[in-house]
């Protein structure tokens, strides 16, 4: 048995990832648990014990916790049982998220990609924060296909957030005159609002390290699963090989390195939006303004309270 075994986990940091059975999250994961141990929150039991199974064959360790981001109660019950353990966490990593090529709703009628992308991270920061000790490092996966101006967005057909209003969004209507691609108005504007959150969070809560990151486009990872199956084949076997070579591409393997020193950092850097390089980049010019921050979390906050088991959350 490894030395890392025979350590008491307690006594070593520990990072929460969500979304960590694929993808940029599987990557990140497997990375993470070379510092520490890793708390593995995802909706899926059988993936969650492959990935922790590989990790403790490595001499390493992780923790399970079963979670579906689109079910608030899961949420909450996901939130309390991390709370529990008897774990040092120095971190969270909310990377988990889908696109859908149709809407689909959970199990309030909330559109499902802004329920899993942007309230479920949401309402599992906000239970962790009071938990978390001064300088832990919170960090949102956010993208850069928010940006009605951004070039590589738009030449792929996305136009940017379509966001009237947290309570809109959850009923599944974007703003006119977005994108003619299936699921893609949803995935920008839940998006956006992870990015509003992550900058927002970052000023009202400056004893935390709160940060946010574009991972690069990344054609393997499982965000597209609801494709058709021409459209992931030839993401994951033909454009994830020319990934590393084009600008803005990005790959699990390049992005896991990335995305855990934003998570290990010690600078003391909060409200910083890094690129899939780990430079500082710009957000929408919407995004950047604070009015918008603090609105997109007020307006969510309040489409929470109008759920009962929420309320005291």
């Amino acid at each position: 048995m490894s030395k890392s075994n025979l350590k008491d986990p307690s006594d070593r940091k520990a990072y929460i990832i969500t979304g960590p059975t694929s993808g940029i999250g599987r990557a990140t994961a497997l990375e993470l648990a070379k510092h520490g141990t890793v708390v593995l929150v995802g909706r899926d039991t059988v993936k969650l014990d492959e990935i922790q199974m590989v990790i403790e064959q490595r001499g390493q360790h992780a923790v399970p916790v079963v979670c579906d981001l689109s079910d608030l109660a899961s949420v909450q019950r996901a939130a309390a049982e991390i709370v529990a353990l008897p774990l040092s966490i120095a971190g969270l990593l909310n990377n988990a998220g889908i696109f859908p090529m149709r809407a689909t709703k959970n199990a309030l009628g909330w559109d499902n990609a802004f329920a899993t992308n942007h309230i479920g991270p949401f309402v599992l920061t906000e239970a962790l924060i009071p938990h978390l000790p001064d300088g832990a490092n919170v960090v949102f996966v956010a993208s850069g296909v928010e940006d009605p101006e951004r070039k590589p967005a738009k030449m792929a057909g996305f136009r940017g957030s379509r966001y009237i209003s947290a309570e809109a969004s959850a009923r599944g209507e974007w703003k006119p005159g977005g994108s003619k691609m299936p699921g893609s108005d949803a995935y920008a504007t839940s998006k956006q609002c992870t990015l509003a959150t992550a900058l927002a969070f970052a000023r009202e809560t400056p004893r935390l390290r709160i940060n946010a990151i574009e991972p690069g486009f990344s054609p393997e990872t499982g965000l597209g699963r609801d494709a058709p199956a021409f459209l992931r084949f030839l993401s994951k076997y033909v454009l994830s090989l020319l990934a590393p070579h084009i600008k803005y591409w990005s790959t699990p393997k390049l992005a896991a390195p990335v995305i855990t020193k934003a998570l290990l950092n010690e600078s003391g850097e909060t409200g910083i939006y890094y690129d899939e390089v780990g430079r500082p980049m710009l957000g929408s010019a919407l995004v950047r303004d604070a009015k918008f921050q603090d609105r997109v979390v007020t307006e969510t906050r309040a489409l929470l309270a109008t759920v009962p088991s929420t309320k005291a959350a």
